[in-house]
């Protein structure tokens, strides 16, 4: 999130994070500059616990830029939290990046062999050493040699005292919006962030494409490499945005009906009621509903005080919250034949314990149907998935996994059905059903690659 040329940036910056706690909730952090100096703040938990309103108003500026984390590369503590802030030879400087970068690992041990210290085992620290190692004049300049030499997925955000650089990688992996807010600029990755500040859309930021705003409302746009065959993540409409935002040009909610309504066209089911799995999956259910008309009903209440399943940093923690994240209604399932949608499956142990639940609470059948396709390949791009033999669809049937879940039925959405959702057979990434990888994979698959950088003796791994 960034909010450039308001005399309130930083104030307006914790709001739009708060829209997008969805996308992250381990860390929360906010760099702010007022045309001499970048300060920052940043701190673990969610963005209420965070950035409390003392923190914020301690941050001065008409510029700034927060993050939200999730982490993708590195493990969760404070070190790794973003925005991450230097001083370097032309002063301070702080970024904010979503996705991941696929060569990051031979980049940083090129770096370190030449006596470069890093301070994160983040891989976005990669690009702030790109950028201080440039001999270029501006900020720009450097930017661009910076992003010329990393690979991956990248939305990011960058600022310095007098200026905000937003870049998108060439293949638009994750997405990023510009609007406008009283004659300020904002950048988000979700549309979401700029209701909840009343600001106007304006535009994607189109991949590879650099954007770089200044204090005094001025705007400049340009590419920094060649175009590349678009490669927007699929699983951003599966799971992962708000069904409010509109994203890549599409309503994520009309997405994720048109998903549902293909799930019941090509697996429909003899049942009394259909319910979704809450929050992620209720659009996609009303779809599924409609198309088989079985009656929907909210069969599963949502405690949301707890966070989202699928990106919490361990299984420990995922297997703890399912067990007080999800309360049956009793008066709605019992005796039925139930059909429970649900967006993906990915190790396949949350959704057993939700079955669990589901027939404890009396229902009859249980029928699972799954508005994507199997996850069989991990994700190198931003989304968390673990390596692929913890994929129980990498290694198991669709009848192999129906029998570990103790449905009676199960059944996934196809590709094409997937496809036909966005009205599109290209442009996105589906490389976490199909194994196609538009960017060759990282040599390392761990998201603590970097952790043996690290002292021993250092605070952060003790």
């Amino acid at each position: 999130m960034a909010v450039v040329g308001h005399p309130d940036a930083p104030r307006l910056c914790a709001l739009g994070l708060a829209a997008l706690q969805h996308r992250g909730q381990e860390s929360a952090g906010i760099a702010a500059a007022d045309g001499h100096v970048v300060v920052s703040h940043k701190a673990m938990g969610y963005v209420s616990e965070a950035l409390r309103d003392e923190d914020v108003a301690k941050l001065k500026g008409h510029l700034a830029i927060g993050h939200v984390r999730y982490s993708t590369t590195g493990s969760s503590n404070l070190m790794n939290a973003q925005p991450i802030h230097v001083t370097y030879k032309r002063g301070s400087l702080a970024i904010a990046h979503n996705g991941n970068l696929v060569n990051a690992t031979g980049l940083r041990r090129a770096m370190e062999e030449q006596g470069s210290i890093f301070n994160t085992t983040n891989d976005s620290e990669v690009i702030l050493h790109l950028i201080a190692r440039s001999q270029a004049d501006t900020l720009q300049q450097a930017c661009r040699e910076a992003l010329d030499k990393v690979e991956g997925a990248y939305s990011l955000l960058i600022i310095d005292p007098e200026s905000v650089v937003v870049a998108r990688d060439p293949r638009g992996f994750r997405p990023l919006c510009l609007g406008r807010l009283d004659g300020a600029w904002v950048a988000a990755s979700e549309t979401c962030a700029l209701d909840m500040i009343s600001a106007s859309y304006e535009r994607e930021v189109e991949p590879g494409e650099m954007v770089i705003l200044d204090s005094r409302g001025g705007i400049q746009s340009l590419r920094f490499t060649e175009e590349r065959p678009a490669s927007m993540c699929i699983f951003e409409y599966v799971y992962f945005a708000r069904p409010d935002s509109q994203i890549y040009g599409r309503s994520v909610n009309a997405v994720r009906r048109r998903m549902g309504e293909a799930l019941g066209r090509e697996a429909p089911a003899e049942a009394d009621v259909v319910i979704g799995v809450p929050d992620s999956s209720n659009t996609a259910s009303l779809g599924y509903s409609q198309v088989t008309k079985i009656p929907w009903e909210l069969g599963l209440i949502r405690n949301h005080y707890v966070g989202r399943t699928f990106i919490r940093p361990s299984q420990e923690v995922r297997d703890f919250s399912v067990r007080k994240k999800y309360n049956p209604v009793s008066h709605v399932l019992q005796g039925q034949r139930v059909v429970v949608v649900d967006d993906s499956i990915v190790r396949g142990t949350t959704m057993r314990k939700l079955v669990t639940l589901i027939r404890g609470a009396g229902a009859r059948e249980v029928h699972l149907r799954i508005s994507s396709p199997p996850i069989t390949h991990s994700c190198y791009y931003g989304i968390d998935t673990p390596v692929s033999k913890h994929l129980i669809a990498s290694s198991h049937t669709v009848e192999e996994i129906a029998k570990y879940l103790q449905v009676d039925s199960l059944a996934y959405l196809s590709v094409e059905g997937l496809m036909s959702a966005v009205h599109s057979s290209e442009g996105f990434c589906r490389a976490c059903f199909t194994g196609e990888y538009p960017v060759a994979p990282p040599e390392s698959a761990s998201k603590e690659v970097f952790e043996g950088s690290l002292s021993a003796g250092s605070p952060e791994t003790d």
